[in-house]
């Protein structure tokens, strides 16, 4: 009975530490996938967060407008309220666009505008797009 019992022990130890290595091998993929550091980035990588067709879309059209409201981008990139929502968290939480939000009397206002770094970004980005184009051009 006691080497059951020791048999038993040993087999919830190995899954345990199983399961920690699991959620360990999981966080570091989840860290690495938020901020990938800049040691690692290639030159000729995208930046993936403006990449994302609809982030793409948000920051063009915020490039060209100082501000434009939720429902603006909404309508002009033909996209639900979830999915622009999301997509305008990731860019905030990048420090790429910045929402301000307030009341027009009592109908909430969400709106959007493109910071600095977002403007240095997206030139970057189309920057980098034009010489990928130039080089399979030659």
């Amino acid at each position: 009975m006691a080497k059951t019992a020791v048999s038993r022990q040993s087999s919830v130890v190995g899954r345990q530490s199983s399961v920690a290595s699991r959620q360990s091998s999981v966080a570091s993929r989840q860290t690495s996938a938020v901020s990938p550091s800049p040691q690692n980035k290639s030159p000729l990588e995208l930046d993936r967060l403006i990449h994302e067709r609809l982030r793409l879309g948000i920051v063009s059209a915020l490039a060209v407008n100082e501000r434009l409201t939720f429902n603006d981008l909404k309508r002009l990139l033909d996209t639900t309220d979830g999915n622009l929502s999301v997509h305008a968290r990731k860019l905030e939480e990048a420090q790429y666009i910045a929402c301000d939000k307030s009341f027009d009397g009592r109908v909430p206002r969400t709106e959007f505008r493109l910071t600095a770094a977002g403007r240095r970004a997206l030139e970057k980005y189309v920057s980098h797009m034009e010489s990928i184009i130039k080089a399979v051009r030659d």
